[in-house]
Formats: C-alpha cells, sequence, structure tokens
C-alpha cells in the first residue's frame, strides 16, 4: 500500500532517501510539496531548488516554485520560475499562461501578449489566458484586438465569467454600450461580482 503524501511516514522515508542519497531529486521534490502544501515556502523554495539543481528535467519543482513566488507576491520570480519550466517542457501551456499573468501584472503587456497567445496555442481550453488577453490588449489600447479575443474566447469558454466582464469592459472602453451591457449582464448572470462603479457607470446607457 502506498504511503499518503504528507503524512509523517512518507516524510520520514524522503528524508531517509535524502540521507543515502543527497542528491536525490525525487525526495527533494516529494519534501517541498509537503512543505508548500503546509504553508512553510521557504522551505519549500529550497527544497524545490535543490531538486533542480540535481535534475535537468524536474519542470514541475519550476511551475511550484513561481507558485511560492505568486504567493509571495514576487512577480519577477514567478516570471523566473515559469521561463525555466518552459525551458525544460517548451509545450507546457500553463507555464506561459503564469508568464502572461505576471508580465501583465507588471504591465508589461506586449511581453503579455506574447506568452499568452504562446499559451493559447498550446491549449486554446486555458480560459484564463484568453480572459487576460484580453486586458493584456486593452492596457495597449488596441480595443479592437481585445474585442476580437474576447469573441474568440466565448467559443472556448463561453461561460467563463471573468473573460466575459473583461469582455464588457473592452466593449465600455470600445464605446459600445449596448454589447457592453449585454456582457456585463451575463457576467453577473454567472455570479461574477461586476465593479459597483462598472455597473453604475452602465446604467446610464441602458
Amino acid at each position: 500500500m502506498k504511503t499518503p503524501q504528507g503524512s509523517r511516514e512518507f516524510i520520514n522515508e524522503q528524508v531517509q532517501m535524502l540521507n543515502e542519497n543527497p542528491e536525490c531529486a525525487n525526495a527533494q521534490y516529494n519534501l517541498g510539496v509537503t512543505a508548500m502544501q503546509t504553508g512553510q515556502y521557504e522551505e519549500a523554495i529550497e527544497f524545490f531548488e535543490e531538486a533542480i539543481n540535481n535534475s535537468g528535467r524536474m519542470f514541475e519543482a519550476c511551475v511550484n516554485l513561481g507558485y511560492i513566488y505568486f504567493k509571495l507576491g514576487n512577480l519577477e520570480k514567478v516570471i523566473e520560475a515559469n521561463k525555466k519550466a518552459v525551458a525544460i517542457e517548451p509545450r507546457y501551456a500553463r507555464g506561459y499562461a503564469n508568464l502572461g499573468f505576471a508580465y501583465l501584472e507588471l504591465v508589461r503587456a506586449d511581453e503579455a501578449i506574447e506568452a499568452l497567445e504562446q499559451a493559447i496555442e498550446l491549449n486554446p481550453g486555458i480560459a484564463q489566458a484568453w480572459s487576460n488577453l484580453i486586458n493584456a490588449y486593452i492596457q495597449k489600447d488596441e480595443l479592437d484586438q481585445a474585442v476580437a479575443t474576447g469573441e474568440k474566447m466565448l467559443a472556448v469558454a463561453p461561460d467563463f465569467p471573468l473573460g466575459i466582464n473583461n469582455l464588457a469592459y473592452a466593449y465600455y472602453l470600445r464605446e459600445d454600450y449596448p454589447q457592453a451591457i449585454r456582457f456585463v449582464d451575463r457576467a453577473a448572470e454567472l455570479g461574477f461580482a461586476v465593479h459597483p462603479e462598472f455597473l453604475k457607470e452602465l446604467e446610464r446607457y441602458r
């Protein structure tokens, strides 16, 4: 019977493996996951970095590092970790999606667009990538592209409320108020908490 991950017995097994082989990347990775799941982020970072150093193919450790650095608010490190992940596994779509999100948060729209378009090319089903791509085009004030991206998103994620809200905002900025109202109402129907100021602004066009 497999020992449950995160149990004391499992942790002891991984520690024993490290004692026998201090460069065992699998044990370092497993201990990193356990530390991450319990919120011990500094310890998890150390384990994941050791796993990466001892295994040239440990892209999962890079992904987890990116998650930890996101939780810690260090977006530059999120970028660094996910760049390593996609360098190891170039078809890892969510790595590009993570890069796009981090670039978007740093208002680096061109880099965000490049990463998000790569994510969508590899996996068109990542709704968050479409949603963030709408916002990246809004950052660049390329509103036609933002709307076109949102309309394409609807073909693969017709019920993704955040993306629909972002599409509504793109239409609003383009001064197409009937479409903005249509999509903001749809986002609200799907349970999205539309910003009250946005709703108030649209009221005058109803």
